[in-house]
Parts: C-alpha cells; structure tokens; sequence
C-alpha cells in the first residue's frame, strides 16, 4: 500500500488543513486542533468543475471539525483540481459546453462523464481510506462517513456500496440513471437533497435516485429554488445527521 505524505500544513480558530499525496493523488486532511484522541472521519467528494479546497468543501469540513471534532479528508477527483485532465475529460468537457451554449439537456452528458470518473475514483477513495486509518488520530475500525452531492454523489453511491466502511452518508443533485442500481446496494442511514425547481435534474428523476436506496433510515430534503441555490442550512443539517450516526449514543443520566 502506497504512503500518505504530507506536504505542507495551517491551523485556523482550532481547524488543522492538511494537504497530503497518496501516489499521484492530492488531497486535504481536515482535523481539529485539539481533541481526546482518536476521532471519527468523514470523506468528501466535491462537486463536477470544482476541487478539493472549493469554498464549500473548505466551509462543510469545518462545520464537521469545529462543530463534532470529525476529521474530513477531500482528494481531487481524476481530471480535477491539481491532476491533468485526460483526452477523454477534455472530449467530454468540450461537449458539455456544446450542449450547454446550444441549449440542449445537459444532463446525458454529465450522467456519462461522472460515471466514467467514478469508474476512477472508486478505487483511488478506497486506498485513501486504507491510508487514512493507518494514522494514529483516525485508527483502523472507527465509524466513517460519506458527504458528496452532485458529482460527489456520482462517486459516492458507487464507493458507499462497495465500501463496507462507510456507515452514514450524504448525497444529493443527480440523475438516478446510472446510480440507481448501486443504491439498491445502500443499505446504511442516507440524507438525501433535492431542489424542487432544479432546471437539469426532473423532480421525478430525484426522487427516483431516492427511492432507489434500500437503507431503512433514509430522509429526503426538499427545497425550492434552482440546481445550484441549495440553502445554506443543509450543510448545518448534515452536520446534525453525521454526529448522530458517528458519535457515540449520550448516556442518559441515573435516575435518582
């Protein structure tokens, strides 16, 4: 198994930022300044165009670490952020832009695209994961979660249903066509967030992707506005979902 390195490092108001390299792939390990020993870990994909520093996943893992004491990892999905982009990434990016300027559907395009890089991705979050546990802070065996939404969606179903790890998740945003299948492999607590006005995903194919997870505990989100006005507060939400399924039950107290 290859080594996790670290390359350079920050601590911000009680948030460690750690950009590491496992091989040929770059990420970010959050982590809290302090805290009583091992913590559990959340992995989280970034969204199609994005990377692993992109505001929102900077602003969701301090959420996660200053408000659960979690360690969030991010690494650049192929094609993304500090890794070069492919003959196919750059053939598919050129048609997305077509379709895009000519007005037609975009989401063909994306479906393909995404289920191409988590072809990719599945494999490269995984030996992440191995690396990871083999740090003191984290530990082999402590509970894992999943946060991803659109193209983070499109790579988190297929590694949440492969990876027996990982026993909470976030997804959201996409299309049901080539995730419907490992859904029905999910059988683990899932947040789920939908617009209801989102102009490339059909409410129907939403809630399809929805219906699709076999997980008994399984919650849907809705909210009105476009594909790209998810509010705010369902990143305080998730934060409430993962300290419920990662942190250990409160013990009540005695009765006197």
């Amino acid at each position: 198994m290859q080594s996790l390195r670290f390359t350079a490092g920050t601590t911000s108001e009680g948030v460690v930022e750690r950009d590491f390299t496992l091989g040929e792939i770059p990420g970010v390990l959050w982590s809290p300044e302090s805290g009583p020993g091992r913590a559990p870990l959340v992995l989280m994909g970034h969204g199609g165009g994005t990377h692993k520093k992109w505001p929102a996943m900077t602003g969701r893992a301090r959420l996660l670490v200053t408000g659960c004491g979690f360690h969030v990892a991010c690494i650049d999905s192929p094609g993304h952020g500090d890794r070069p982009r492919t003959a196919h990434d750059e053939r598919e990016i050129a048609e997305l832009y077509r379709a895009r300027a000519a007005g037609e559907p975009e989401g063909p395009v994306v479906v393909r695209y995404n289920a191409h890089l988590a072809e990719r991705a599945v494999p490269e979050w995984q030996a992440t994961l191995d690396a990871l546990q083999e740090l003191a802070e984290i530990g082999a065996g402590g509970p894992v979660g999943y946060y991803g939404l659109n193209m983070g969606t499109a790579i988190g179903v297929p590694l949440t249903a492969a990876e027996p790890r990982i026993t909470a998740a976030v997804f959201g945003l996409h299309w049901p066509d080539a995730l419907a299948e490992p859904a029905r492999r999910i059988t683990v607590p899932v947040e789920f967030a939908l617009q209801w006005d989102d102009e490339h995903i059909p409410r129907a194919a939403g809630l399809a992707l929805f219906d699709a997870f076999a997980s008994k505990e399984k919650t849907l989100h809705v909210n009105t506005g476009r594909h790209k006005e998810l509010p705010r507060f369902e990143a305080d939400s998730a934060v409430r979902f993962f300290a419920r399924h990662l942190l250990p039950a409160p013990v009540p107290p005695a009765l006197t």
